[in-house]
């Protein structure tokens, strides 16, 4: 084709503007696009994304909030995605839309993430009643805490009645996640060594319910010691001040063995802290919690983003490395021009 055949009054169509208006009204209907837009304009650092991201944020949060919130983490190798596969398919069955929120571990050099949940659940990909959605850390947690938080909200309003999020594994992120859920699950192996070791009295502390998972084959009589030993190390652990009482069960995401069951407990656990008064209480906490990490956030941005502390910050870098100022004067000297 000769250059002169080319219409040179051509112009690429314009992409088309979020529309506030248009993606909440998509949301309140139930459209997976327009949620799956939303959430992603809450993933963008552009202002401008953020703007509009807020402004839809605040017309589905009256319809939020009639979800149980479960937070799901287990140690790598675990059996996470096969665990909520079963369990998906179970809830769904019984009449319930499912919405699973993945913070998946980012490589630190690289930024590169590993969003492989979708592969890992066949058949919940092509379930109508469940969304998920994978969200890299890009290390970063505090952001993606933030995120994920407002995607349950959106999901919520767009009409799933159960939400998981499931974590990076035992780590940091389960106490971000823990402040963000109604309801803490903790995944565990039987059979690898002492399954008390290296577990941390925190993760244990904050679980609702311990599920000893692969309980199948010749790993069952593995799985029933377990249960015993998770549940007399629970009760080392003071009571928890909403009066529940942690259980711990074995499971086969495999063959479906103690699904039902996990589903029982947390239904008997949102039923227990809802009479009680403790799932409002928690949940305003919770609310309360991060509108003050919001700030810090917005603080922080905001601080990194005024021109003179960019301008100056490589040269009094350079003073505290060099060991004529100390970091604390520098600080303060930043901080007095943001």
């Amino acid at each position: 084709m000769s250059i002169s055949s080319v219409n040179k009054n051509f112009k690429l169509p314009k992409r088309k503007v979020a529309d506030a208006k248009e993606i909440s009204k998509g949301i309140l209907k139930g459209d997976i696009v327009q949620l799956s837009r939303a959430i992603t304009l809450m993933e963008s650092k552009l202002p401008q994304h953020r703007t509009i991201a807020h402004q839809i944020l605040d017309t589905c949060l009256p319809h939020s909030g009639k979800s149980i919130r479960i937070g799901i983490t287990g140690v790598p190798g675990v059996g996470k995605s096969t665990f909520i596969e079963a369990m998906g398919n179970y809830l769904t069955s019984i009449g319930k839309k499912l919405a699973v929120l993945a913070i998946d571990p980012s490589s630190q050099k690289q930024g590169g993430s590993i969003l492989g949940d979708k592969t890992r659940m066949e058949t919940l990909v092509n379930n109508p009643n469940v969304y998920i959605r994978p969200s890299p850390s890009k290390g970063a947690l505090g952001g993606v805490a933030q995120q994920t938080r407002a995607s349950i909200l959106l999901c919520e309003a767009a009409g799933f009645d159960v939400v998981f999020v499931e974590t990076v594994g035992v780590g940091q992120s389960e106490t971000a996640v823990h402040s963000m859920v109604d309801f803490f699950l903790l995944l565990m192996l039987a059979g690898a060594g002492d399954e008390l070791q290296g577990i941390k009295r925190g993760i244990m502390e904050m679980a609702d319910a311990i599920v000893i998972t692969k309980s199948d084959g010749d790993n069952v009589l593995n799985a029933k010691k377990a249960v015993r030993k998770y549940k007399n190390a629970l009760h080392l652990f003071p009571p928890n001040t909403n009066g529940w009482v942690p259980d711990v069960v074995q499971c086969s995401s495999v063959s479906n063995e103690g699904i039902e069951e996990v589903w029982n407990i947390i239904d008997r656990f949102e039923r227990h802290t809802k009479a009680k008064g403790f799932f409002e209480k928690n949940r305003n906490e919770q609310s309360k919690y991060w509108m003050y990490e919001k700030i810090n956030e917005e603080l922080k941005r905001r601080f990194y983003e005024n021109e003179e502390v960019k301008k100056q910050l490589p040269e009094l870098e350079e003073k505290v490395i060099q060991g004529e100022l100390s970091p604390y004067t520098v600080a303060h000297l930043l901080l007095k021009k943001s």
